[in-house]
């Protein structure tokens, strides 16, 4: 569900569970049909190609508010249809298990159908609601973070606006299979009992007292497809003809950028600095661009960003972790979704900076970037917590996690 960075951690998890002798399917956006085909992994498309661009062009959906509605009532929408993809795939004498995040309610009610084991996968720690340590949920809400426990108790037993926009979906859904619909959706069908997989470090976000007893925490998968998309040579051509760059993305599915770009070209043109200016829609690219900056559709972020000095993005968890991975700093323009409490949490660790759009400017951005690159503090920072990633947890312990949750399906057909 989502974009390329919620896609690929799923892509990771098929090559682990492939690579051990298991049938892997993948269900999403019919729009990655392409890039699964490439991995090999079995492909099953989700909608139409026309529904996921309308939903990417929607400006509304990087509103601190309105971007979750847009997607939860999406999410809603596409219940019952999801649900019928899944049943068309199962094997009734295969042992299974369906692997899904959480905001994939068809999975769970597939689970609660097809008695289906479901392990649910929450790549960012937006996904854990604590009275303890509290993700900021919107830029709005920062401030429930500072409130005092007592506090933060009442406010998550007020009604849940994800029960408002994806619940009328979710129970339509229900009533057509005959399965009892959740009272609250985050509070019932969010956390599977089978299983709950946390795909970031414990120094990243650690297990809070109130987190579900199944979690079972990872780390970043850092999944980018370099196998199937080698480096483009223009771009091999760049990273060695000059000092190192900053990488400028605004996330894979925006399609409103032109203003992020603009300030990022005009930033390296007056800091001498080079750039790489990275988007799969270079209509929101300038007409022209600095020289020492290029744009390019495709950035392989594992094999590219150790050769940068920085890199500027939206906040998305994929990239994140991919800025993390290669240990350099980190400007963070947050807007939506978990995009906020990822960017705080970089600041937090010393390796990162915020900029709200409204303070996205070529002033605050240059003087951003200045405090972060110049500062051996926060290159050092930056270089232990890759070193930290580099010594995380083998896959082979989350494979055997995985596969201990296995079963076959119980016949409620």
């Amino acid at each position: 569900m989502g974009s390329a960075g919620d896609v690929l951690p799923f892509v990771w998890l098929g090559r682990l569970l492939r690579a051990r002798g298991h049938r892997v399917t993948i269900l999403t956006a019919v729009v990655f049909d392409e890039i699964i085909a490439a991995t090999g992994l079995n492909f099953v498309g989700l909608g139409t190609e026309a529904e996921f661009d309308a939903l990417i062009a929607n400006p509304d959906i990087w509103h601190g508010w309105r971007g979750p509605e847009l997607i939860f009532r999406s999410v809603g929408e596409s219940t019952a249809s999801t649900f019928e993809a899944i049943r068309a795939e199962v094997r009734r004498d295969t042992a299974t298990l369906l692997v899904a995040p959480g905001t994939s309610f068809a999975a769970r009610l597939a689970r609660e159908k097809l008695g289906l084991p479901l392990v649910g996968v929450h790549l960012q720690p937006a996904c854990y609601l604590s009275v303890h340590e509290t993700p900021i949920l919107a830029p709005q809400l920062a401030w429930v973070s500072r409130m005092p426990r007592w506090a933060k108790r009442i406010l998550m037993r007020l009604p849940n606006p994800m029960d408002r926009w994806a619940g009328p979906g979710v129970r339509a859904a229900c009533e057509t299979q005959d399965v009892p619909p959740p009272r609250r959706l985050y509070d019932d069908w969010f956390h599977s009992p089978d299983g709950d997989l946390a795909l970031f470090p414990e120094w990243f976000y650690a297990p809070q007292p109130d987190w579900p007893d199944q979690v079972y925490q990872h780390t970043f998968p850092l999944e980018d497809l370099t196998t199937e998309q080698p480096m483009p040579a223009p771009l091999a051509e760049f990273l060695a003809d000059g000092a190192p760059p900053i990488l400028f993305t605004a996330g894979s599915a925006m399609r409103h950028g032109v203003d992020f770009f603009a300030v990022a070209a005009q930033v390296c043109a007056e800091s001498g600095r080079r750039g790489i200016l990275a988007t799969r829609y270079p209509d929101q690219l300038p007409a022209e661009l600095p020289a020492g900056v290029c744009a390019m559709e495709y950035v392989p972020f594992g094999r590219v960003l150790p050769h940068c000095a920085a890199i500027v993005h939206h906040g998305g968890i994929g990239t994140t972790a991919q800025g993390l991975a290669a240990g350099i700093p980190q400007v963070v323009m947050p807007m939506a979704h978990d995009q906020p409490d990822n960017a705080a949490r970089l600041v937090r660790l010393g390796v990162g900076r915020t900029l709200p759009p409204s303070e996205f400017t070529v002033a605050h951005l240059t003087t951003a970037l200045a405090r972060l690159i110049d500062q051996p503090e926060v290159q050092r920072a930056a270089a232990a917590l890759a070193e930290r990633l580099r010594g995380d947890r083998s896959p082979d312990q989350l494979v055997a996690w995985l596969e201990s949750r296995m079963r076959f399906p119980v016949q409620r057909w």
